[in-house]
Order: C-alpha cells, then structure tokens, then sequence
C-alpha cells in the first residue's frame, strides 16, 4: 500500500502517476492525485474525470517503466503436443 508521505509528494509535484490494476497495459490508470483516504485515492485523468481507486494497487511515476512482474507474456507459448480432449 502506498504511503501518505508519497501520496502526498506526488499530489504536490503534480507527478503523472501510471496506477496499475493488472498484467494488462491497457488497464492502467493514467492521471494526477487529488485526494485520498485510508482505502481509496482519487486521480484525476487529463480528460479531467475523477476516478476513484483502491490503495493496494501500484502507483508508480507515469515516466518510469512498467515492472516485468507485471507485463504480459511478449514470447508466444508452444503447444506441448499433450491434449486434454482426449
């Protein structure tokens, strides 16, 4: 869970945070903090809607790369020849 002290840092800085919420690079949360609680931030997006989500996901400065723990597999998957169909 994210800090007060960073929460507060990067709602100061109007950094643009990158919140990720899965694998999916397409799920990711782009926007400014505006406010938070014990469970919850807002984020404002640069369509100036106000999402409201849960601390538990990764916060992490929209500049920095996203962590291979959490990318999708890039190399495709070969099929081993066994089959659960039969």
């Amino acid at each position: 869970m994210i800090s007060e002290e960073q929460l507060d840092q990067y709602r100061v800085d109007s950094t643009l945070l990158r919140v990720i919420r899965d694998v999916s690079p397409t799920n990711d949360v782009r926007g400014i903090v505006v406010a938070w609680d014990d469970e919850s931030v807002l984020i404002r997006k640069k369509n100036r809607k106000v999402v409201k989500l849960a601390r538990n996901y990764i916060y992490q400065p929209y500049e920095n790369e996203r962590p291979p723990e959490f990318m999708l597999p890039q190399d495709p998957i070969e099929p081993d020849g066994i089959s659960d169909d039969e």
